[in-house]
């Protein structure tokens, strides 16, 4: 990269992808109707124009761009918990971080869902709506808080790691690093090598936000070009109501937290956020979103690394405050919309199932689905109704994972706050971790 690649910053170039994604994509669906796509021959093989763009180079690159992410997300955990835990001078540290991580994460987590419940009835968007007769969802069976327990330890760390299961990753992490701090010289010695691999995976990360616009730009333009518009009409207030919550949890609830438990100035965390913000948006995934997230703690937000290699790890796993919100103006879209009253004990039935399940179903594939399954049927609904908000669910998924990953670096915030672990100047400087996002790949030499 030249240094006019770096005339804008990667927060502007990766906000130019996103909205030139999105306008690309709105016009492919604008030529592309069903009766306007581009079909030409070639050696008598008919080609789809459409299908080439976005079945084909969108799809593809914007694959890609997530599975790199993905690919970073194991090593990355793993090495950066062992390089925290095996740091640690007290053990009594490591409760209490947990004690904290996830005291606070259910603590917001509650919050999400009461205020998604109270604004679903004051605004009431399913008065109104017709519930469809072929409205069908098959909910998964959901393990039981038991099971979830038990499977968090590992019986074959190798394959865990090969799965990516990421509560039996941040265990086996833990247990080897408090073993290593345990263990003197020889301990000293084998952290001394993860230290050196964080350092070139940090690397690796920062080389893949580099790309970023890129990958950006294609999976928006992919999204936008086949996401059901008229969805947005007939859902209208349900899809309005949720992003609504969703911004005032993620602004107002956040900026509360960090103020009464750390004094510090919330719009710092919001802006140095953009990146992170940006990435959870577009992939609609936190796990795939925690390089970055990391990334943006250590280098932005003046986070320990022994803090943030344990909290956010955490976060991206049990920390689900968009998706509990979901849940709440859902529950009451759907009660509306088949004509149910719940009563004040039913809401409050919401509020603990939705708040104990955000941890019980940590790890569990198409988790926001069956959270939501479990609620509906803690308080007698027709899960069916869930079929009635899939269509719009993709689009709110992206801005969840969001809120989702601002809560995780406000937790970790607090919890380096009162650790005395957080380097205050980092985060007021407005120019932090800047010089760290960026690299030369064209000088790297001369740079290294």
């Amino acid at each position: 990269m030249s240094q006019n690649a770096h005339k804008f910053s990667l927060t502007a170039r990766i906000f130019i992808g996103m909205v030139a994604g999105i306008l690309i994509g709105l016009l492919l669906q604008l030529i592309f109707d069903d009766s306007g796509d581009l079909r030409f021959s070639v050696f008598g093989y008919t080609f789809s124009t459409y299908n080439i763009l976005v079945d084909g180079i969108f799809s593809t690159l914007g694959q890609l761009f997530i599975a790199s992410l993905k690919m970073l997300v194991v090593p990355l955990v793993f090495v950066s918990l062992i390089c925290g835990t095996s740091s640690l001078t007290e053990p009594s540290k490591l409760g209490r971080l947990g004690i904290k991580s996830i005291g606070l994460y259910i603590f917001t987590t509650a919050i999400a869902i009461s205020l998604a419940i109270s604004f679903g009835l004051l605004v009431s968007p399913g008065v109104g709506v017709e519930a469809p007769t072929d409205a069908v969802y098959e909910a998964k069976q959901a393990p039981s808080f038991a099971q979830v327990i038990i499977d968090m330890f590992p019986t074959n760390p190798v394959n865990s790691l090969a799965e990516g299961n990421m509560l039996q990753i941040i265990i086996f992490a833990v247990l080897l690093g408090v073993s290593m701090a345990m263990c003197g010289e020889p301990g000293k010695r084998i952290a001394g090598f993860f230290e050196d691999l964080n350092t070139v995976i940090m690397r690796l990360v920062t080389i893949i936000m580099n790309l970023a616009p890129y990958g950006v730009f294609v999976l928006m333009a992919k999204l936008f070009s086949s996401i059901g518009v008229d969805m947005l009409g007939s859902l209208g207030r349900y899809f309005a109501l949720v992003l609504f919550v969703l911004i005032l949890h993620g602004l107002l609830t956040y900026s509360i937290l960090l103020k009464t438990f750390t004094g510090l100035n919330p719009i710092h965390l919001f802006l140095k956020m953009r990146d992170a913000a940006q990435f959870a948006f577009t992939t609609a995934s936190s796990s795939a979103t925690l390089p970055v997230t990391m990334e943006t703690a250590q280098n932005k937000l003046g986070v320990s690394k022994s803090v943030s290699s344990f909290t956010l790890p955490l976060g991206s796993t049990i920390n689900m405050d968009g998706t509990a919100i979901m849940q709440g103006v859902a529950t009451v879209f759907i009660a509306q919309v088949y004509g149910v009253d719940l009563a004040l004990a039913d809401y409050l039935m919401v509020i603990l199932t939705a708040t104990l399940a955000s941890v019980g179903t940590a790890g569990v594939p198409g988790v926001g689905l069956i959270m939501l399954a479990m609620v509906l049927q803690q308080v007698n609904l027709p899960v069916e109704g869930i079929a009635l908000i899939i269509g719009v669910d993709r689009l709110l998924d992206m801005t969840r994972t969001a809120v989702n990953i601002t809560g995780d670096c406000t937790v970790a915030c607090i919890i380096a706050k009162s650790e005395n672990e957080l380097d205050e100047a980092r985060f007021n400087n407005k120019n932090a971790g800047l010089k760290e996002e960026n690299v030369d790949l064209k000088h790297f030499k001369e740079n290294s």
